[in-house]
């Protein structure tokens, strides 16, 4: 996983509708969220991101947007977008899983995908980072409190 401090790989990562996204892009407007879901069909991943779904003015006013990044391909992220309503853009790997990408790998014999969440700041580096092999330890709400406490506003 990401260490905090570090500057954030360029991950380039696919949309559910195809286009292109690059952590790159959003350097100098905004802080990134991105929670790596073990799974769509993970019940405790999908209840981890309504939470933060619930936390959607909280994230805007630090100046966050969430991307939510998914093992599966394109189409299997675009139709369970579409049935969950999530309110944020999904992503998965151009080539592999956006997991690997970040250090999230598989565990227990290769059988689960890893989960958690960074956070990158606006320059880049990243604020907080937390994987777990155990869906319900994925989603650190008391860490990424903390780091968006931290975070500095973009200069207009």
């Amino acid at each position: 996983m990401l260490d905090v401090g570090t500057a954030a790989p360029d991950l380039s990562l696919q949309d559910s509708d195809g286009n292109a996204v690059r952590l790159a892009d959003f350097t100098g407007t905004s802080a990134v969220l991105i929670y790596f879901m073990r799974t769509t069909s993970c019940p405790v991943c999908n209840r981890h991101v309504r939470e933060i779904a619930a936390r959607t003015d909280e994230l805007a006013a630090h100046g966050v947007t969430v991307l939510v990044a998914v093992p599966e391909g394109r189409a299997a992220a675009a139709a369970w977008k579409a049935k969950s309503k999530v309110p944020f853009t999904v992503v998965t790997g151009e080539r592999g899983t956006p997991h690997a990408s970040v250090g999230l790998a598989k565990r227990v014999f290769g059988a689960l995908q890893q989960s958690g969440s960074i956070l990158v700041d606006a320059t880049g580096v990243v604020r907080h980072s937390h994987a777990a092999t155990l869906p319900p330890m994925a989603y650190d709400k008391a860490g990424l409190a903390a780091a968006l406490d931290g975070l500095r506003p973009i200069s207009a």
